[in-house]
């Protein structure tokens, strides 16, 4: 079964918000991922990425951008936006999900465990420089 999924990669001077994914989580633990989650039944990816956004980082996100990005798990159904402008200054607001979040400087993503490594870094990679 395709689980669809909806990320935000939210960007600001050159640097690129990544939250930490629980130890204990069943799928991906203990990395670093784009904010984001499911694309309920019948929503729209647009629509999920601004719903996790603000259940996961308490910004309401504007104008998010389709981003490409491409995921080496035939099972998920990969829905990447950019996001240059929101409301609010990001917060961990779902403590159980994630146990940290921080800005990083695309040259320090290369060091750091990462949930899509291959797929992330590339379709950021344009965007922070």
């Amino acid at each position: 079964m395709v689980v669809r999924i909806a990320l935000a990669a939210l960007v600001r001077d050159g640097r690129l918000l990544l939250v930490h994914r629980h130890p204990n989580r069943p799928v991906y633990p203990d990395c670093w991922d784009l904010a984001g989650g499911h694309i309920e039944p019948g929503e729209q990816p647009r629509d999920a990425v601004v719903r996790e956004c603000l259940e996961e980082l308490a910004v309401r996100i504007r104008e998010p951008v389709p981003l490409a990005m491409t995921t080496s798990n035939p099972d998920l159904d990969v829905h990447a936006f950019l996001v240059t402008r929101w409301d609010g200054e990001p917060v961990n607001a779902a403590p159980a999900e994630h146990d940290d979040l921080r800005w990083f400087r695309l040259d320090e993503l290369a060091g750091l465990q990462l949930a899509h490594p291959t797929g992330l870094l590339d379709a950021v990679r344009a965007h922070l420089w």
